[in-house]
Formats: C-alpha cells, sequence, structure tokens
C-alpha cells in the first residue's frame, strides 16, 4: 500500500508546523510558499519545498499536485489567495483539502467552494491537525512539555475484543493506557483484562516518537 503524499501551501508558522510534524512522522512533504525565505527555512524538514504562486494553476499542475493525497492550504493573511487556491485544489479533484481560516465567514467560503476540513489555528494547534490527517483514529492530541504527549485514540477494529494485557501496548511501544471513555463514562486506571468494544477511546501518555509509532503501527 503506497503511502499518502501530503502538500502544505503556506509556510508560516502554523503550516510549517503541520510539515515539521507530518516528516517527523516519516510521511513524505512537499511544501510550497511565494516567499522564498519561508521556502528555505523549510528545506531541512519538507521532503521537498518549492517557491511557487498558488493561484496560479498551471503552477500547481506542473508540481504534480493532482497524485497528492491530501493538501493543507496554510495560507496567512491573504484570504482572496486562500479561496482561490483552494477552488483551484477543488478543480484538481484533490481526494482531500483541507483549509487554514481567519474566520467564521472565511471558514464558510472554503467550505461552500470545496474544502472538505475547515481549520481555525486558535483551536487547532498544527500538531494536533497533523496527527488527525495520518491518524484518523486520533481524537485528540496534547502535548504536555517537548518530550511527552497525551492521545485520545478510537480502539481500532484490530484492538476490538482483545483486553489490555494481549495488546501489550506498555511493552511495545513504552507508553502507558491511562484510561477508557466508553458511553461518556471515564474508566480511570482500566483494569488489564478489560476487553476493548467498539468505540472505546483510550487515554494514552508516552514520548511523543512512541506515540507516533504506536500510531503508525495500529492504523495498519
Amino acid at each position: 500500500m503506497a503511502r499518502r503524499q501530503y502538500a502544505v501551501i503556506g509556510i508560516g508558522r502554523f503550516g510549517s508546523s503541520i510539515a515539521k510534524t507530518l516528516s517527523e512522522m516519516g510521511f513524505d512533504v512537499l511544501a510550497i510558499d511565494s516567499d522564498e525565505h519561508r521556502v528555505q527555512e523549510v528545506s531541512h524538514i519538507a521532503t521537498q519545498a518549492v517557491v511557487a504562486d498558488s493561484t496560479d494553476e498551471e503552477a500547481l499542475r506542473a508540481l504534480g499536485l493532482r497524485n497528492f493525497d491530501v493538501v493543507v492550504v496554510a495560507i496567512g493573511e491573504d484570504i482572496q489567495a486562500s479561496i482561490l487556491t483552494t477552488l483551484i485544489l477543488k478543480e484538481m479533484e484533490i481526494p482531500m483539502i483541507l483549509v487554514k481560516a481567519q474566520n467564521e465567514l472565511h471558514g464558510k467560503v472554503v467550505q461552500r467552494i470545496g474544502a472538505d476540513k475547515v481549520i481555525f489555528p486558535e483551536r487547532d494547534m498544527g500538531v494536533r491537525v497533523a496527527h488527525h490527517l495520518t491518524s484518523p483514529n486520533v481524537l485528540d492530541y496534547i502535548e504536555l512539555s517537548n518530550d511527552y504527549s497525551i492521545v485520545e485514540m478510537r480502539a481500532t477494529d484490530s484492538m476490538v475484543g482483545h483486553n489490555l494485557i494481549e495488546l501489550n501496548i506498555r511493552a511495545r511501544y513504552s507508553c502507558n493506557v491511562m484510561a477508557i471513555k466508553r458511553n461518556n463514562h471515564m474508566n480511570i486506571a482500566p483494569a488489564p483484562e478489560e476487553r476493548l468494544k467498539a468505540e472505546d477511546v483510550l487515554v494514552i501518555v508516552g514520548q511523543k516518537h512512541d506515540l507516533i509509532k504506536m500510531e503508525m503501527d495500529l492504523e495498519n
């Protein structure tokens, strides 16, 4: 199964955060910005970083964006460029388009013209968005420090029916299951024999690189 390809258009603080996290998770990332200085700043992070005008349809086609699975439009203050870029990407039939919105009205417009998800930076950190992109079962991601994070993860099909002893998350990934959410009830320090059910949500703490490995393994 081929790895998903990601492109991030607009490499400000938010866009570079998404690009950096996706790269750390082992994915190929194409970073695009009209500012050469910003492109140079992420050239060591992204798989490929290029200077291009995202409102130029021919430029985007020349970059092969039609072959990408997910494109994040993280353009900063230029709302017109954001809207036009979203429209071009929709016409290119990109499977998933995520757009950073400056306000509710901007969000409504890009959603109306084809954005699959609208991101409000005040509510969605770039790191959190990246984890949602790569791991559909990840419901939330909270950074505790530079090294440790907490992830809320819906039980995958491969986990349902197994207990914590059988999953052996602690030994395999050096991560700890702190709680299991089930039917709006939070079970703190669940018994190791507890068998997981569909729609259960695990609250897991661990070092960032361990959590990333766990997410990737359990999604496959």
